[in-house]
């Protein structure tokens, strides 16, 4: 493998995107526009997004199928600077996200893990080498790949002494002796909502959650409130930077647009604060816009943005 500073471990998806008027209720068929292919995956997606967002290096770890999308989703990555060393192909799909967009712009998705699934941690073993391990700054992780495979990736982590930023999307519960592992946790309302088990209902109730998540020994958890902005807890405090305003097209990305920018501002040595700046603008921008990839900004557009607007640290 390439000499990586930011580490992502996750899914690669091809995404098959329908706008339509308004999401269908249990029952309801509803019509759509022509459907367009876009590549996605949340590792893929985070992955694009830091090296589109900084200057560190980025190296993936993950899976593909023998298909026409794996070809294609590698391609992908590699055209936006990411280093696919540590991506295998293997027999069978790739996988593959069908994602529905309404007017409004909010997005519904449904995964069928493919090739995401075959990276067992037996594998992962095998491709983080310690020369991989020793020159990695930071660990990215998300939870679209098989969740023994995710717990392995911290533990190694933990063991070499690499900080990990864990997005757990799509949710699912953790033992808190894994989460403490983590030194960044990245969640939005429900999935923070499903970790505490109480509703997140403005900006107070994020607080609340994230100097919750502190006690609970997360050193820096962040929560992700769209419109009402982001709000985060550490040794220094909470703190909370408001929404950058911008016109909403699809926020199929913005989640993963934020952790990558944010993972590629902090390997850069900005601050914390700075870092979510970054990665806000970022996201901001990825929803002007629609798809997943195609939609996350490269560094020069962030940083003009962030130029525009108050708040950009």
């Amino acid at each position: 493998m390439s000499v990586p500073s930011l580490l992502v471990i996750g899914s690669l998806n091809m995404d098959i995107v329908v706008q339509v008027p308004d999401h269908p209720q249990p029952g309801e068929t509803v019509l759509g526009s022509d459907y367009s292919l876009y590549p996605g995956g949340k590792g893929a997606n985070q992955a694009v997004a830091a090296a589109r967002a900084g200057s560190c290096l980025v190296q993936m770890v993950g899976c593909l199928g023998s298909d026409a999308f794996g070809s294609q989703l590698r391609e992908a990555i590699r055209q936006s600077g990411v280093g696919d060393d540590g991506i295998q192909s293997v027999d069978g799909s790739s996988g593959i996200a069908l994602i529905t967009v309404s007017r409004q712009g909010q997005n519904s998705i449904v995964v069928s893990p493919g090739a995401n699934a075959r990276l067992d941690p037996d594998r992962l073993d095998r491709l983080l080498s310690p020369q991989v391990l020793a020159s990695t700054q930071l660990l990215l992780l998300q939870l679209e790949s098989p969740l023994p495979t995710v717990i392995r990736a911290i533990q190694t982590a933990q063991t070499a002494g690499i900080p990990v930023m864990l997005n757990p999307a799509p949710f699912m519960p953790l033992k808190w002796e894994v989460l403490r592992q983590v030194r960044y946790l990245v969640l939005n309302q429900t999935e923070t909502a499903g970790l505490l088990q109480q509703p997140i209902a403005d900006v107070l109730t994020a607080q609340n959650a994230a100097a919750a998540l502190y006690r609970h020994g997360i050193p820096v958890p962040i929560i992700t409130l769209g419109e009402l902005g982001v709000v985060w807890a550490s040794a220094e405090g909470i703190d909370h930077l408001p929404a950058l305003g911008v016109e909403v097209v699809d926020t199929t990305a913005a989640g993963d647009c934020f952790c990558g920018a944010l993972a590629s501002a902090l390997v850069s040595g900005a601050s914390l604060r700075e870092s979510i700046c970054y990665g806000a603008a970022g996201a901001a921008l990825a929803v002007t816009r629609v798809g997943a990839q195609p939609s996350l900004p490269w560094q020069p557009e962030i940083k003009a943005f962030l130029g525009t607007h108050s708040g950009g640290g």
